[in-house]
């Protein structure tokens, strides 16, 4: 009797011991971004950054401290809205009460919104989104990995006057604003109407502001021709508006260098564009960026162009792989699929190996307000049809130039 009563025990030990082994066998991490309408593509480009990581680390034997146990993602549309975005994330976390964290919501006014929600629930978010409002309302849980738009204008700008100066012989007097009202592009133009633009000469001679999705582009282009600002910031944030602009620009005589045009963020310089444009009508535009592939990263580049099928790797995919990687570290230090652990180890990690290498600046660390310390931007311009990083000069792929008006 004691030794079948043994047995049982025994038995019923492996049976409990294996569900628990089951449990741990995946961690679920969400990704929560437009699959649908106007920044569907945005949204598209970043889950194939993230499968692409999850693959990686999966493959390299998943999760060490927790039995090997494999990263799962789980995918949220954020649609066409805040509203949307943040009824996606009440999903997100009434669906999915063991997800550990999640990276989004890619448009700025949607990571303000979601972000909302997933901190009442403390769920650790890691976002690209450029807003500077994102971590200045003293949330615990959200995780900044570019730099910020306003901090993005303030570097930027002085180093494109240079450019502009040392490549005319004249410093650039002037400068037209055209934007949407998404938090990104507003925080990226706050700046600079604020003082920027005049600590470094330069006169603000257009300033237009449009709901998205624009449908004519006419009217703000024909204020840029009256104008001739020396140099132009466009700053939409979904691909149809920044299509229908530079089209316009091109039918009034002011495309290919004639007024440089300079943007902020991917999308212009996403592959659609290209298919959409053409390599002459995008000659020369640059944008500024808070991340994209630089020099002693090919290995990624390469392995992201075989395996998603795009012709080179985007902001979008490039960060999302990144914050894979982040979690991952995250996971090996907490243990355990838990959130609060994991948010706690995201606080604690500074590390310049491992995922710091996706980022520019090189360096994983969080401030308490949550933004990435010695996070840098790079500013990328298309040159013979390809979006090249040309700044950070130290790890740049190409050399800037500079439109000839």
């Amino acid at each position: 009797m004691t030794i079948r009563k043994a047995a049982v025990l025994a038995a019923l030990a492996l049976g409990l011991g294996g569900a628990t082994a089951s449990a741990q066998s995946e961690v679920k991490i969400g990704l929560i971004a437009p699959m649908s309408g106007p920044w569907a593509r945005q949204g598209d480009l970043m889950l194939k950054g993230a499968n692409l990581a999850i693959e990686d680390i999966n493959k390299a034997g998943g999760i060490k401290a927790m039995g090997g146990a494999k990263l799962k993602l789980l995918v949220f549309d954020a649609g066409d809205s805040v509203e949307k975005a943040k009824n996606a994330a009440q999903r997100m976390i009434a669906q999915e009460p063991d997800l550990v964290g999640a990276t989004g919501a890619w448009l700025s006014s949607f990571t303000l919104g979601v972000t909302e929600v997933t901190e009442r629930a403390e769920l650790p978010v890691l976002t690209l989104s450029y807003s500077d409002q994102i971590v200045s309302r003293g949330f615990k849980f959200v995780f900044q990995t570019s730099m910020s738009g306003g901090l993005q204008a303030n570097s930027a700008m002085p180093a494109l006057v240079r450019l502009a100066e040392s490549a005319t012989g004249k410093k650039p007097q002037t400068v037209g604003i055209i934007q949407d009202n998404t938090a990104a592009a507003v925080a990226f133009a706050k700046p600079m109407r604020e003082g920027g633009l005049a600590k470094l000469g330069l006169k603000l001679v257009v300033d237009e502001t449009f709901t998205p999705p624009l449908s004519d582009c006419t009217p703000l282009i024909q204020k840029v021709r009256s104008a001739r600002p020396e140099i132009l910031l466009l700053l939409p944030t979904a691909i149809s508006d920044d299509k229908l602009c530079l089209e316009k620009m091109h039918e009034f005589g002011l495309g290919k260098g004639r007024i440089p045009v300079i943007s902020n963020g991917a999308h212009i310089a996403a592959p659609d564009m290209l298919k959409n444009l053409g390599k002459d009508l995008l000659e020369g535009v640059m944008t500024v960026v808070g991340n994209w592939s630089l020099k002693g990263q090919d290995e990624i580049m390469q392995q992201f162009v075989a395996k998603a099928g795009e012709p080179w790797i985007t902001q979008d995919s490039l960060s999302s792989y990144g914050d894979m990687w982040i979690f991952k570290e995250a996971l090996e230090k907490a243990g355990a699929a838990d959130r609060r652990k994991v948010a706690a180890a995201i606080r604690a990690m500074d590390t310049k190996d491992g995922p710091a290498k996706y980022f520019p600046g090189g360096r994983v660390k969080f401030d308490e307000s949550g933004r990435r310390v010695d996070a840098d931007l790079a500013i990328v311009q298309w040159q013979n049809g390809l979006p090249v990083t040309v700044y950070p000069t130290a790890t740049a792929r190409a050399a800037p130039i500079w439109p000839k008006q």
